[in-house]
């Protein structure tokens, strides 16, 4: 469903989608030009940051078209009106039920587990990430209306499948973290965990936007703008703390010391 909208609203969601498609653009760059600065060993996990903010990247150059096209301005007249052509933002959607996953292994990558652990750890968190996304989509779709409570269920089940998450990476995973033999490296680890957390904690507030009284063109600004800050910092700001991390890593192997 599309609102109205005046020019300060629009133009609002316009330099944050641009700001966001920017930051995932040229932090893809950075990590896949510094990928050879690193370990054989650790490689993998900074190609997958790298993966994961080029395929944000891409969906992002899909969301600021379909924003840009769902307004026109008017010669003579201040504010946009609409275009009839609705907002398509299952372009997120489709991000995350590719970059999440993706997200969780270059996390696991990068932890001192076995071969069979890393593999576990993977299926585990990647079907859960993707169900927790799958489901979480059709509530999404109704922001005000009767149909509201189909969002509350939704939300239901995908929180519930978060709060796992959130356990894997604070709890479950500690074990893999605390075998690293170089503190400095357990530390960061560990503090990749918790920013990876924290950013996420900005989606199910958002979520819950509709219900809070927030609807109509403010709930969508709202909503895109919560969503764009969170995609920065879990995206290209976890990917620069596993950057440190393989850098740190690939020094200590270099040195002779247990990754």
């Amino acid at each position: 469903m599309m609102f109205d909208m005046n020019a300060g609203q629009f133009d609002l969601v316009y330099n944050v989608l641009s700001f966001s498609l920017a930051s995932m653009a040229a932090s893809t760059m950075f990590f896949w030009l510094r990928v050879g600065s690193v370990h054989e060993k650790y490689k993998s996990a900074l190609v997958i940051s790298g993966l994961v903010t080029f395929i944000a990247t891409y969906h992002y150059v899909r969301i600021f078209n379909s924003w840009t096209e769902s307004y026109e301005f008017s010669k003579g007249v201040a504010d946009p009106t609409l275009t009839g052509k609705p907002f398509n933002d299952a372009y997120r959607y489709m991000d995350w039920l590719l970059t999440v996953p993706l997200l969780l292994l270059e996390i696991i990558f990068c932890m001192s587990l076995s071969k069979e652990e890393t593999t576990f750890e993977a299926w585990t968190l990647g079907i859960a990430s993707g169900l927790m996304i799958a489901v979480g989509y059709p509530g999404e779709l109704v922001i005000e209306g009767d149909q509201l409570w189909l969002r509350g269920v939704c939300f239901a089940f995908s929180f519930a499948v978060f709060l796992y998450i959130v356990y894997k990476l604070l709890v479950g995973l500690k074990g893999a973290i605390q075998k690293e033999q170089n503190p400095e490296v357990s530390s960061m680890l560990n503090a990749t965990c918790v920013a990876t957390v924290i950013s996420w904690c900005t989606y199910p507030v958002v979520y819950l936007f509709p219900f809070m009284g927030v609807s109509g063109a403010n709930a969508v600004i709202g909503i895109q703008l919560g969503y764009c800050a969170s995609d920065v910092i879990s995206k290209c700001g976890v990917g620069f703390l596993i950057y440190n991390i393989t850098m740190k890593k690939s020094a200590n192997l270099k040195g002779g010391l247990l990754p």
